[in-house]
């Protein structure tokens, strides 16, 4: 299978990335650290391959989107990983700023990949994509109010992208669990050390994904099973 996914340079892309490549899929990823990048190149050559792009940069993905399309057939999975979590506060003390930045990656970066992969998978009326979503895209805590908000738009825009594809695709929305990451760390501290590590949870995590086809379109999904 050919797998791209967004947000690969820590966390759960990275850990995805692993999982895949050690079932024997060929993954195309990004991510915005130039160094994890360069890292992700050395350990895993061609027929993998990995660039910086900024999701969040409409030119920037339509740029990679042409150089992964260009010689090669369009994914049969694509996953739009990348998300950025805010700083915790109330949304009155939210600036535009911050409030904007997150805007960019986790919804608008979400579409700007949709807009220069989809159409290539739509052509060939086959593959999957799956946009990650969150516990709190289905339900709301405070301090996380930008973060809520983009994770319920993802739903919404997944839900209606389903509607939109022809028979045989599938867009799922992904809710992954409570994974101990650095973005659950930043919310959570040290009570997130009581969850699975990302390296764990992908074992569970690219199985599961891997099932997902056109029985689930339009499924609000989540990843289960963890186990001790």
């Amino acid at each position: 299978m050919k797998i791209v996914i967004t947000g690969v340079t820590r966390g759960l892309g990275r850990a995805l990335v692993e999982e895949f490549i050690r079932g024997g899929h060929t993954v195309i990823g990004c991510g915005r650290g130039g160094e994890a990048i360069f890292d992700l190149r050395m350990t895993h050559q061609t027929p993998h391959d990995f660039s910086v792009v900024d999701v969040g940069l409409d030119n920037k993905v339509a740029i990679w989107a042409a150089k992964v399309l260009e010689n090669d057939s369009p994914p049969d999975f694509l996953i739009n990983n990348a998300g950025l979590m805010n700083r915790l506060s109330p949304l009155w003390e939210q600036d535009d700023r911050e409030f904007s930045k997150l805007v960019d990656v986790n919804i608008r970066g979400v579409q700007n990949v949709i807009r220069h992969f989809v159409p290539a998978m739509v052509a060939r009326r086959r593959g999957v994509i799956v946009n990650l979503s969150s516990g709190w895209g289905r339900s709301v805590s405070p301090e996380v109010a930008p973060y809520c908000m983009s994770k319920w738009a993802i739903e919404g825009l997944t839900k209606a992208l389903a509607a939109e594809l022809p028979a045989g695709m599938a867009a799922v929305p992904l809710n992954p669990g409570v994974i101990d990451t650095d973005m659950l760390r930043s919310c959570w501290a040290d009570e997130a050390g009581n969850y699975p590590k990302a390296e764990k949870w992908a074992k569970t995590a690219v199985p599961f994904i891997l099932k997902l086809g056109p029985k689930q379109n339009g499924e609000s999904v989540s990843v289960e099973g963890l186990g001790d």
